[in-house]
């Protein structure tokens, strides 16, 4: 995964969307780079196919939904979908766009199913100019309609002068899946603070009335707290206030930790290895500070506690530290045993800590984790890996490894469920 910033470089930045799970209270969030050469890590996990055909050129229609609560479901079905934003292509520029692949309640992801969020045909252009770079950013209902949103990053045009633009822009969900170009994300003058770029989006209900709130990275250690539901010209309808905090960068997805009913917030000190601190909500938002947590590169939470991943291994919140190297975690109920799993990756290989707390021998082999969640229904977690060939932008492949009751979490037998090369294919250069 991306490494977050503070704000004050290009605002488009490839951060993973990941689908909140059901079976576990999860806040996460992504800090630095994550290898991408891993085609030859693989041992003895194995993947299910995706349902659904492989189209390499042609695209079956997004089914039609009426909405929904599951996290990730642009075409409100029931079913998470997949949002993907390293895509292999060859000759389509520095940016190929989003790639969703929907799924199917009860069956799992559809790669046959899918959209490709060009730039061009997706972003809302700025003085005329359409962004070069799409990159998403956070997940969720935004307008409270039923059909989660997908918030993009651009590079809107800037000369250096004052405030730059709003470089976030919403994608709405709708029956049909992601329908219409982007709005600009309006952040109130009273919520904007200094000259950063206001990045760094995270979703959560951070003031317990049920709808979907964004916070956004603002300067000198504030927030921009934005409260939903928002109208489709991308404006908050609540009152947008500036949130101080212990540091400038925010990271998701956000989670309840303290069961207050309301979502908190992991504030980071700034980007790479940096303290972390929770920013508590409540009825107006995020405020209070919480618990701060040592310097490391990821930090999670779950019914283990929090893990902190540091140079010599996860450091959970007893102090035990479990020796497992990496620089990125993600967690889920793998084996849906009501307990929250850690999975560990970032330095070629990716390793699983059942419960939170013991470390399980082997790898399930190499690549980047882009989502967790329980694409197919069983009431387990999956992991879905994406597999890059070094060098060579124009070859992936993007497998499912489903969770399983067994010991090691996972089952058997990797094999490559589809490429991204295949969405990007049929689109001209």
């Amino acid at each position: 995964m991306p490494g977050t910033g503070s704000g004050t470089g290009n605002p488009a930045r490839r951060t993973a969307v990941a689908a909140a799970t059901t079976s576990a209270v999860v806040l996460l969030t992504a800090l630095t780079g994550c290898s991408a050469d891993d085609t030859a890590a693989s041992a003895n996990p194995r993947s299910t196919a995706l349902t659904g055909k492989n189209a390499r050129t042609a695209t079956d229609p997004v089914p039609r939904g009426s909405g929904s609560r599951t996290a990730s479901d642009f075409n409100g079905d029931g079913a998470p979908d997949l949002v993907l934003d390293d895509l292999a292509h060859d000759g389509l520029g520095d940016d190929a766009g989003i790639a969703i692949v929907y799924g199917k309640k009860g069956h799992g992801l559809t790669p046959g199913v899918r959209q490709l969020l060009s730039p061009a045909k997706y972003a809302a252009p700025t003085k005329g100019q359409t962004p070069a770079a799409f990159a998403s950013e956070a997940s969720c209902d935004l307008n409270a309609d039923g059909f989660t949103d997908l918030v993009v990053s651009t590079d809107p045009p800037y000369d250096g002068q004052g405030q730059p633009p709003v470089p976030l822009q919403i994608l709405f969900g709708s029956p049909g899946g992601i329908a219409g170009k982007g709005v600009k994300v309006a952040i109130p003058a009273r919520a904007r603070l200094g000259n950063d770029w206001p990045d760094q989006p995270v979703c959560g209900d951070f003031d317990g009335d049920g709808k979907a709130d964004l916070v956004v990275h603002a300067s000198n250690d504030s927030l921009s707290f934005l409260p939903g539901p928002f109208t489709r010209s991308g404006a908050p309808r609540g009152t947008a206030r500036l949130v101080p905090s212990s540091g400038n960068v925010p990271a998701g997805p956000a989670a309840d930790v303290d069961g207050d009913g309301t979502d908190d917030v992991l504030v980071r000190a700034h980007g790479g290895t940096a303290r972390a601190t929770v920013a508590l909500g409540g009825p107006t938002g995020p405020q209070t500070a919480g618990t701060t947590y040592p310097a490391g590169t990821d930090v999670a939470f779950g019914r283990f506690g929090s893990a902190v991943m540091t140079g010599d291994g996860i450091v959970l919140k007893n102090g035990r530290t479990l020796a497992v190297p990496g620089t990125t975690l993600d967690t889920g109920d793998l084996d849906g045993d009501g307990r929250t799993d850690l999975i560990a990756s970032g330095d070629g290989k990716i390793r699983l800590v059942a419960g939170g707390t013991r470390v399980l021998k082997g790898s399930p082999g190499g690549g980047r984790v882009i989502a967790v969640a329980d694409y197919d229904g069983d009431g387990r977690d999956d992991l879905v890996v994406q597999r890059t060939s070094g060098s060579d932008s124009a070859k992936d492949s993007v497998v499912v490894l489903t969770g399983e009751r067994t010991a090691s979490l996972l089952a058997a037998k990797p094999r490559p469920a589809f490429s991204t090369a295949e969405f990007t294919a049929d689109v001209a250069p």
